[in-house]
């Protein structure tokens, strides 16, 4: 037959004639195992054996084209390497094993094309260090040196980073000692730290014409600036810098061999304001027997003489700054003091009893001038205002008295409905504010008998009122246990500023005359004075010394001192803030008026 007349076929059949194993050898896999149809590979050497077992090869054409020509040893060979591969793969208990793709290809380069810069932005922590929570501040002592200092570099690196990376893309973040405007009170009353891009001060950037880049031809033609029309050279002309020279700003970033923008160097090398130390201690402690552990009295007050009057049990003292002398002005007969105010110049001053009279007093002659009465119940609260005395009492009335006029009082004024316990006049506008046990604060228009403005935010009672000398119409008011705030108000608007929680009672408030800067005293719990600056209402310094509530504070004629008092019966004298610039500092300590001879008061 054909068949056996191929030459390829005789030589298939001779190796097809070798002992082949039995078809119940393990080598092959038993169709139950194989969950999945067997491979071409598989097929093929089933179909050999079955040959094999035949002792013939079949005859169809499709068998013939399949195996014609190929050799039996390298088939089985094959055969074999390809079964064991594939029963590798296909075992169920061997773990896979991937190898590391390897990617031939460029670096990645990170792009902010699809960032949101500006929300990213508001993410950002108001200042310090990107990486520490602004509520971690909180447990470090805030008037230490050293921890100002640590936030000054905090804020600072935190606005140079975000200039390197964003530059003018979203806002930047001034530091307040590099800001040039730092210090100027604002209606909104924020510490501006978002409120512009990189520092006002910065250069402006440079027109298109004039920025760095790369000439067409002419790489190393140079020309002077001067001289760039003498003699005929064109050659800068070629050059897209023709018309206005060779790009000589030293400012530009090609020139620079700093690794920061220029608008960074500006900051970093501009002026810094070292912060101020306090010292923690006082520098004087008198004894006061007897002064009152009562939130709604005012018994301290330090008049224009340089001159600290104090209300003591039935009696008033005055301790002179200058000599340390002390003398007593009087000793009520059947009643208390509640209250003590000097009037703004000269040597006279007010006294509030707990019957509700009114008594004023020429303290350089110790002689009493008048009894003013009106009130029916303590007058825990007095301000003077040029020649008109403004009382408050626990009968929820407050009183103009005009001093020239023989009248008891001038205008009575009805608004609180509870004790009047804080009165302060703001001289300059003719604006009065009073403060209650109703948490009421109300402003009053001169002398009239209804409140221009009624704030009704605070929580607990409003004893500590202060204007600020800074700023025209701000006031700032302190609430009670129960609240806690210093709210600062716009009076010119009838609008709340700013608000700032301090975590204590606030009992006093007062302005400095000398830096824009604010004094509180506090009672539950910690009992401290705080030294805060504005508008951002950071802490300078925090004091403490009283065991008991400061209830009392009052501040030198210079404004270099305060003075605070407390139910622990000690007068303690803090220096605070700095002289004001352009003033002579005294040896006598700013006292200039007419008590300062003590032989004229018996």
């Amino acid at each position: 037959m054909g068949l056996n007349g191929d030459s390829g076929g005789g030589a298939l059949s001779a190796a097809l004639k070798r002992p082949v194993p039995d078809s119940n050898s393990p080598t092959v896999a038993s169709p139950s195992r194989v969950s999945t149809p067997p491979p071409q590979s598989d097929r093929l050497r089933g179909e050999a054996r079955q040959g094999e077992r035949n002792g013939r090869i079949s005859s169809r054409p499709s068998d013939f084209g399949r195996f014609a020509g190929l050799d039996a040893d390298a088939v089985d060979s094959a055969l074999r390497r390809e079964l064991g591969r594939q029963q590798r793969e296909d075992t169920p208990g061997a773990s896979p094993h991937r190898k590391r793709q390897r990617i031939n290809g460029d670096r990645f380069i990170p792009t902010r094309s699809g960032q949101d810069l500006q929300a990213g932005f508001s993410l950002l922590h108001e200042d310090g260090s990107p990486a520490t929570p602004s509520r971690l501040k909180k447990r470090t002592p805030h008037g230490e040196l050293h921890f100002q200092k640590t936030e000054e570099a905090n804020r600072t690196f935190s606005t140079l980073l975000r200039a390197e990376l964003f530059e003018n893309s979203i806002p930047q973040a001034t530091p307040p000692s590099m800001s040039p405007d730092h210090g100027r009170a604002s209606n909104g009353g924020h510490d501006g730290m978002r409120s512009h891009t990189p520092p006002n001060g910065a250069a402006p950037s440079l027109p298109s014409t004039l920025t760095p880049s790369t000439p067409h031809k002419n790489l190393f033609s140079y020309m002077s600036p001067r001289h760039s029309n003498i003699g005929g050279h064109l050659t800068p002309s070629r050059t897209p810098q023709s018309r206005h020279g060779p790009n000589m700003d030293t400012r530009s970033e090609v020139y620079s061999l700093s690794p920061v923008r220029f608008n960074s160097q500006q900051m970093l090398l501009s002026p810094r304001r070292q912060p101020r130390a306090v010292s923690k201690v006082p520098y004087k402690v008198l004894d006061a027997p007897d002064l009152a552990d009562d939130f709604y009295l005012n018994l301290v007050d330090w008049g224009s003489a340089n001159v600290l009057g104090v209300g003591l049990g039935n009696s008033v003292y005055l301790w002179n700054a200058a000599t340390s002398r002390v003398n007593k002005l009087c000793q009520l007969e059947d009643d208390t003091v509640t209250s003590v105010s000097w009037i703004q110049k000269g040597t006279h001053i007010a006294i509030g009893t707990g019957k509700g009279l009114v008594q004023i007093w020429d303290a350089e002659k110790a002689r009493r001038l008048r009894t003013m009465t009106g009130h029916t119940m303590r007058v825990g609260s007095l301000a003077w205002n040029t020649h008109i005395l403004t009382s408050g009492s626990r009968d929820r009335l407050i009183y103009h008295r005009d001093v020239r006029a023989p009248d008891q009082w001038l205008k009575k004024l009805v608004g609180h409905k509870q004790e009047v316990c804080g009165l302060k006049w703001n001289c300059e506008d003719g604006q009065l504010a009073s403060g209650g046990n109703d948490n009421k604060l109300m402003v009053w228009d001169k002398l009239s008998d209804t409140p221009l403005w009624k704030f009704s935010d605070h929580t607990a009672a409003v004893k500590a009122i202060a204007w600020s000398p800074h700023q025209r119409g701000l006031l700032a008011s302190g609430g009670g246990t129960a609240d806690r705030r210093i709210i600062f108000h716009d009076t010119v608007r009838g609008t709340v500023v700013n608000e700032i929680d301090t975590g204590s009672q606030v009992c006093n408030l007062a302005w400095s005359k000398n830096s824009n800067e604010i004094v509180s005293t506090h009672g539950y719990s910690q009992n401290q004075i705080v030294v805060w600056k504005y508008p951002s209402m950071t802490q300078v310094a925090s004091l403490t010394g009283h065991t008991y509530r400061v209830l009392y504070l009052a501040m030198s004629p210079d404004g270099r001192v305060v003075v605070t008092g407390a139910g622990d019966e000690t007068l303690r004298f803090w220096n605070v803030f700095g002289k004001r610039p352009g003033v002579r500092d005294d040896s006598d300590g700013g006292g200039s008026g007419r008590l300062q001879d003590w032989a004229v008061i018996r």
